[in-house]
């Protein structure tokens, strides 16, 4: 929270609401507060409302009341139940946008949770893009997260600004729906990449080699990697404060090895590394970081955490 005077509005721009006010929506909101946004968010926790008020963004008492005069409203909450009683119902999203408002939809949830939100959507005169992010809490807080999106070409052009203050690399993947097929994409690789990298942590500490040093080194050639790059203090330390929980990367891999199901890709090495994660959520750990997996590789190699 920046104690420092919250910049004005800047007319023209979008109004927007915000709902969803976690490790990712609180930076990232705030990110579109200092690009000149005006700003409503909603969230159950008071403390995160007086966070975003501190930010120089307004709280709302409710869903209705934070989007009811939104130009956009983005939502950023767990996963697709969430997502769903947010937007239906008398007191949801839906009923209470006005008509020709954008719905973003930043969670990372199911393809089809997405289609269906945004042919509901549409019935109230509502737009609605899917858009789920990767980068984790430091992507957010630096505004330097990859954005992968679903929807109209016109609406992403139009939403464009909006996520230029969130990210860096912002693509339209296809129409709705695609964006969170992406997104599955995408943590099916930082999945198995972290188990990778916990693996050969484990070796190399059983081995004798000082650790710090062949990170480096490793870090610096072709099995380097963001995964690496942004976990590595987390294996040197043992540091497994949440900045991405297991607990969401766990429904993550649910996602995405239902839905290769669905299409008939195999993922033999995510199906194994979806249990290693499950394994790892009914061992306790699912309030901690992803790359927790090391305690997994840990115990099977003879560890007592």
């Amino acid at each position: 929270m920046s104690s420092n005077p919250a910049p004005s509005a800047r007319p023209g721009r979008p109004v927007v609401a915000w709902i969803g006010l976690g490790i990712m929506g609180s930076p990232m909101s705030e990110n579109l507060i200092k690009a000149g946004y005006d700003v409503t968010g909603f969230t159950l926790e008071q403390d995160k409302l007086d966070r975003l008020t501190a930010a120089g963004g307004t709280a709302a008492g409710s869903i209705a009341e934070a989007v009811r005069d939104a130009d956009v409203v983005i939502t950023m909450v767990p996963a697709s139940p969430q997502v769903e009683a947010i937007s239906y119902g008398p007191d949801g999203i839906l009923e209470n946008a006005k008509s020709g408002a954008l719905l973003i939809d930043m969670s990372s949830i199911t393809p089809g949770t997405s289609v269906d939100l945004a042919a509901a959507a549409a019935a109230k005169g509502i737009r609605v893009l899917d858009a789920p992010v990767s980068g984790g809490e430091a992507g957010a807080v630096e505004a330097v997260l990859s954005i992968m999106v679903g929807g109209e070409q016109a609406d992403f052009d139009e939403a464009k600004p909006v996520f230029e203050a969130l990210g860096r690399t912002i693509v339209l993947c296809g129409p709705h729906g695609a964006g969170q097929t992406v997104k599955a994409a995408n943590q099916l690789i930082v999945a198995v990449n972290i188990q990778a990298c916990a693996e050969a942590v484990v070796f190399l500490e059983k081995s004798g080699v000082d650790l710090k040093a062949a990170l480096d080194v490793l870090g610096g050639g072709l099995a380097g990697s963001t995964v690496l790059t942004r976990k590595k203090d987390n294996f040197l330390h043992r540091d497994f404060t949440p900045g991405f929980r297991v607990d969401l990367h766990h429904k993550d891999m649910g996602i995405v090895t239902d839905a290769a199901r669905a299409v008939g890709a195999a993922l033999p090495v995510g199906a194994v590394v979806a249990q290693l994660m499950g394994a790892l959520r009914a061992q306790g750990d699912g309030g901690l970081d992803h790359s927790a997996l090391l305690r997994s590789v840990e115990r099977l190699s003879g560890a007592r955490l």
